[in-house]
């Protein structure tokens, strides 16, 4: 072979080895054309979704949330990236399989209502109560509460017939003060609180991002699933007597082994007067003290 054609050959091979690279770091990225630039602005995140309905004022358990990668303008407002951020909070909201879980869904909204949805078969009433009937006005959507009532003496007064003329004379003295646990299990289908003061913008947030509660005498409007026969019931407590709220933990509205909702049964109670609390939880009445005055000598 000539050393001119030899020249040649060597020249080819060397050609081909250098296109083999150039193509070998072209597949690899080695031109940055497919490489991520971090500091490119993301176009889809996690997305924490229900995998089964939620219903309204239950715990959200693990079984019930996945998350799924949406696109940016596929994402609602407030939704969460993580499981572990939704996982044992109670839904202010019911959720519908394959529902995004915001920050609505766990606060109800921004305290102003504008839609009360009452479950089948039930009305919707409200009572005001304040922060020592209202459990410090902390009530919320999804709540179970109970209402305790207590009526004065002056609502039982205790008289004395007149045989002769039909007249009566009420009788003072006697305490007729009834309290009772007159309804049981009711869902808190709305809850509306004053707006908040204004904020210090260089105040710290208050823990947990949510407003903080302070001793100020707060009303707050409670809005109660019931049938027709509580609603009289609630009204003529309004009316006639002191209504105070008490809540009750969600857990005693799910089947532990199900996680399906339940009506639990409801607990008994006797009711107060003054006679149970002497008889039963040993308060002690006052006793009758006798004075004898000495002996007057008649006056000259």
């Amino acid at each position: 072979m000539k050393r001119s054609n030899r020249l040649i050959l060597l020249i080819g091979v060397f050609l081909a080895i250098v296109a083999f690279v150039g193509v070998l770091l072209l597949s690899q990225g080695g031109g940055g054309g497919s490489t991520p630039d971090p500091s490119a602005p993301k176009t889809e995140l996690p997305t924490v979704i229900a995998t089964a309905d939620i219903p309204l004022g239950t715990v959200i358990r693990a079984d019930q949330v996945t998350t799924k990668v949406l696109d940016l303008g596929a994402r609602s407002a407030g939704s969460f990236q993580d499981v572990s951020q939704v996982i044992g909070k109670v839904a202010r909201q019911p959720v519908l399989t394959d529902s995004q879980i915001t920050a609505e869904t766990l606060s109800g909204g921004s305290g102003q209502l504008v839609d009360i949805r009452c479950p089948a078969g039930l009305v919707c009433m409200s009572v005001q109560v304040d922060q020592v009937t209202g459990v410090g006005t902390l009530i919320k959507t999804g709540d179970y509460v109970d209402m305790i009532v207590g009526f004065t003496g002056d609502k039982f007064p205790v008289i004395t017939l007149n045989a002769i003329d039909d007249s009566f004379t009420v009788i003072s003295g006697i305490n007729n003060t009834s309290v009772k646990a007159l309804l049981q299990g009711m869902q808190v289908m709305g809850a509306l609180l004053p707006p908040p003061p204004a904020q210090d913008p260089n105040a710290p947030p208050a823990e947990g991002g949510e407003t903080a509660t302070s001793l100020n005498g707060q009303q707050e409007i409670v809005i109660l699933a019931v049938d027709t026969q509580q609603a009289e019931i609630i009204k003529f407590a309004q009316l006639d007597g002191s209504i105070s709220l008490v809540l009750r933990s969600p857990d005693d509205f799910v089947d532990p082994d199900t996680g399906e909702p339940i009506t639990p049964a409801p607990n008994d109670t006797s009711g107060i007067i003054i006679k149970l609390l002497v008889d039963s939880y040993g308060v002690l009445p006052p006793e009758l003290v006798e004075t004898i005055l000495p002996q007057q000598q008649p006056v000259p």
